[in-house]
């Protein structure tokens, strides 16, 4: 299975493909200068439990880290990832 995560800018998310087909997606807008809030992650059924929404948050939030962003996760999936996930409570945002 090959696994690609892009932003999408237009759609104002990042999308997770899987053998070249889109099967989900992370939403985001921002919502003040250098912070994103995360409303909402999806992954095609068919998908889960592959570790593909992991692939997602975690390669979407590499790409965030190197654009100095930070983040509100709204989205349960994304505020449980980051829980699980330490390391990527820096990209938080304290505001």
């Amino acid at each position: 299975m090959e696994l690609k995560v892009e932003d999408v800018p237009e759609r104002s998310r990042y999308e997770v493909s899987v053998d070249g087909k889109a099967v989900g997606f992370s939403a985001y807008h921002l919502i003040e200068d250098g912070v994103l809030a995360l409303p909402h992650v999806e992954v095609d059924p068919a998908f889960e439990g592959q570790g593909v929404a992991s692939a997602l948050m975690r390669e979407s939030l590499d790409d965030v880290r190197r654009r100095e962003l930070k983040i509100v996760p709204i989205c349960p999936f994304a505020q449980a990832f980051v829980e699980r996930n330490p390391d990527y409570g820096d990209l938080v945002h304290q505001g």
